[in-house]
């Protein structure tokens, strides 16, 4: 990663996952489960928080929206992908609410914290 993508993660008040990122943290992580798993077992998660307030669900596009309600304000989008059997695709979208155009880097700290939590629940298929 170059400097100058290292200071746009700083000051940036949004992150999101996909393949093949530059920051290798934020790349999609896949979970040996189902799609429906998945959503039941993040929906359980989300629902239990004290930090996470549901805004959306919808099990036809793999998608639940959250407000992140302690602490700085977030926006979450989690978008579940079944690729194959057993081998479902997790990404993320986290927009920082904040009086400032910049959140030095806590998105991407989110993304990496939910991650993390998320793997004791489900677990992660190994990378190729």
């Amino acid at each position: 990663m170059s400097f100058k993508q290292k200071l746009a993660k700083y000051f940036n008040n949004h992150a999101e996952t996909h393949d093949n990122h530059l920051d290798s943290t934020l790349d999609t992580r896949y979970f040996k489960t189902t799609k429906d798993k998945a959503m039941l077992t993040l929906e359980s998660f989300f629902k239990n928080g004290q930090d996470y307030e549901m805004n959306a669900i919808s099990e036809e596009h793999g998608e639940i929206s959250i407000l992140k309600k302690k602490g700085k304000k977030c926006f979450i989008v989690v978008t579940v992908i079944m690729v194959r059997p057993f081998n479902t695709a997790i990404d993320f979208s986290v927009t920082t609410e904040s009086f400032w155009p910049f959140d030095f880097g806590y998105s991407t700290r989110l993304i990496q914290r939910l991650y993390s939590e998320i793997e004791k629940e489900i677990p992660i298929v190994e990378k190729r």
